[in-house]
C-alpha cells in the first residue's frame, strides 16, 4: 500500500511537473509575447511603473515556471521544489481569481500564444494543479532521494531551456502562433491570385475506399469517380491580416504589401543606434536591387522623424525616408517579434520571415525571388516545427531516461 500511494505521489508531482514545463517552454518560445503579457498585467495592477522590464520579467517567470516543472519531473530537491511550486502556483491562483472577479479585457498568458484561455478556465486549471500539488507533496514528509544522475538530469534541462529561452529572445520564435504566421493573407491582397490558393480535387472510389486526386495524378481506369471539390492548398489557409500604414502625407498605403514581391522591415521600437539605422538602410537597398519592393513600417508619426532620423548620414536618412510608412506598434511587434526583422509578402501572402540580428544577404535574396513560395513555407514550417519538436524530445527523454 505504502508503494501505491508513493506512485501516487510521484504520478501527481509529475503530471504538475509537465504542465509547469510546457507553459513554460512555450513562453520561452516567444519572450517578446511573453513580455507584453506580462506588461498588460503590471498595468492591470497598478504597478507599470516596472514595464520597462516587462520583457525581462516575462522571461524570468517562465525560466522559473520551467526550471520547477524540470525539478518535479525529474524528482530533486523535492522539499525546496515542493514549497517554490506551491508558492508559485497559490500566487497564480489567486492572480487569476481577481481576473475572474474584474474580468479586464486581457489574455493569461499561461501558454504563450499557442493556446488561449479564459479567465474561468485558467482559475479552473490552477485549482487542478493546486490539488495535484496537494496529492504529490502532503503530508510534508516521506519524499525519499533521487539517484544522484537525476541531478545532471536535471542540469542539462536547466542549461538547454535557458540556451532556447536566449536563442528565442535574440532571433524569433521557432514556431509562429501569432496571425501573422507563414501563409497568412493580408486582406487587400489580390483576388486575381485565388486560383492559386485553390486546386481542384477529384475524388474516386475503389473497392469501396475514397481517394483524393490532383489532375496532375488521376488514378487509372480501375477506379471510379465520384466528384469534384475545390480545396485550399498545402501551405495555405484563410487566415486574412489587417496590416494598415500611411505615409508623411497622411494617406493610407496599404495595398504596397499586397503587390508583387514586398519585404517589409518592422521597426516598433525607433530608440535604436544610429549604426542600426545605417544597416537597415542598407539592407534596403538590397532589398530594391533583387527585385523586391522594400517598405520600412515604424512605429512612430510623421512628426517625430527628423528627431528619430537625428545624427543619421544625409544619405543613409534619405534612403530610410524614401521607404518609410508609419503603423501601430502592437501590429509590428505581431507581425515579427524582431525589432528591425524582415517579413517577405508575395501578392499579399505571408512567405517568411527574418530576425534583425540575420537579415539575408543578396545571395539569399536571390534564392527567395526566384524560388517557389508555396515550397518555401512548407519547408521553413517544417523545419521550425520539427526543431522544437525535437527540441522539446530532448529534454523529457534526458527528465525521463537518464
Amino acid at each position: 500500500m505504502k508503494y501505491i500511494v508513493e506512485r501516487a505521489r510521484r504520478f501527481c508531482g509529475f503530471i504538475t511537473g509537465f504542465v509547469f514545463y510546457i507553459s513554460g517552454i512555450l513562453k520561452l518560445l516567444d519572450p517578446v509575447g511573453a513580455g507584453l503579457v506580462m506588461d498588460e498585467y503590471l498595468s492591470f495592477l497598478h504597478i507599470d511603473f516596472l514595464g520597462f522590464a516587462s520583457k525581462t520579467l516575462g522571461f524570468l517567470f517562465a525560466l522559473a515556471e520551467t526550471l520547477i516543472g524540470a525539478a518535479l519531473i525529474t524528482g530533486v530537491w523535492r522539499k525546496v521544489t515542493a514549497v517554490a511550486a506551491m508558492a508559485f502556483q497559490a500566487f497564480f491562483t489567486l492572480l487569476t481569481l481577481i481576473l475572474v472577479i474584474f474580468n479586464p479585457e486581457m489574455d493569461c498568458g499561461c501558454f504563450g500564444e499557442a493556446i488561449h484561455l479564459t479567465h474561468i478556465q485558467t482559475f479552473l486549471k490552477n485549482i487542478v494543479l493546486c490539488i495535484l500539488l496537494g496529492c504529490a507533496f502532503i503530508p510534508f514528509r516521506g519524499f525519499g532521494r533521487p539517484k544522484r544522475r537525476k541531478y545532471v538530469s536535471f542540469a542539462l534541462v536547466a542549461v538547454s531551456t535557458a540556451a532556447f529561452g536566449i536563442y528565442s529572445w535574440l532571433y524569433i520564435p521557432l514556431v509562429d502562433f501569432t496571425d501573422y504566421k507563414p501563409a497568412a493573407e493580408l486582406q487587400n491582397a489580390s483576388q486575381a491570385n485565388e486560383e492559386d490558393r485553390y486546386e481542384a480535387v477529384f475524388i474516386y472510389e475503389k473497392d469501396g475506399v475514397q481517394e483524393s486526386f490532383t489532375l496532375e495524378h488521376l488514378p487509372d481506369s480501375s477506379w471510379t469517380f465520384v466528384s469534384t471539390e475545390t480545396r485550399l492548398k498545402e501551405g495555405y489557409d484563410n487566415i486574412r491580416l489587417n496590416l494598415s500604414f500611411y505615409g508623411s502625407d497622411g494617406e493610407y498605403a496599404d495595398s504596397l504589401a499586397s503587390e508583387g514581391k514586398v519585404i517589409v522591415v518592422s521597426v516598433y521600437d525607433t530608440d535604436i543606434r544610429p549604426a542600426k539605422w545605417t544597416k537597415t538602410a542598407h539592407f534596403l537597398n538590397k532589398v530594391r536591387e533583387n527585385g523586391f519592393t522594400p517598405l520600412l513600417l515604424v512605429a512612430s508619426a510623421p512628426d517625430l522623424c527628423g528627431e528619430m532620423l537625428d545624427g543619421i548620414a544625409t544619405d543613409t536618412a534619405d534612403t530610410l525616408r524614401r521607404h518609410m510608412y508609419f503603423c501601430d506598434y502592437k501590429t509590428l511587434v505581431t507581425m515579427n517579434r524582431s525589432n528591425g526583422g524582415a517579413t517577405y509578402f508575395s501578392e499579399g501572402y505571408l512567405i517568411r520571415k527574418w530576425a534583425g540580428r540575420n537579415l539575408p544577404d543578396s545571395a539569399e535574396l536571390h534564392e527567395v525571388a526566384t524560388g517557389d513560395d508555396t515550397e518555401a513555407i512548407i519547408g521553413q514550417s517544417t523545419r521550425s516545427s520539427l526543431s522544437f519538436q525535437a527540441f522539446l524530445l530532448y529534454v523529457f527523454a534526458i527528465m525521463l531516461l537518464l
